[in-house]
């Protein structure tokens, strides 16, 4: 998450947190469910 949060310029905390609310959104378990929802529904 280190390198996202570099990356947007946003802390670690504000990453995981993003995270998290996607993965609850979607109802998936872990990021690469998240992702592969997201990418299923056409979100990315």
């Amino acid at each position: 998450m280190a390198d996202i949060a570099a990356a947007l310029h946003l802390s670690e905390s504000t990453v995981r947190n993003h995270l998290s609310s996607a993965i609850g959104k979607t109802g998936t378990r872990n990021r690469a469910e998240a992702l592969s929802e997201a990418r299923h529904q056409g979100w990315l």
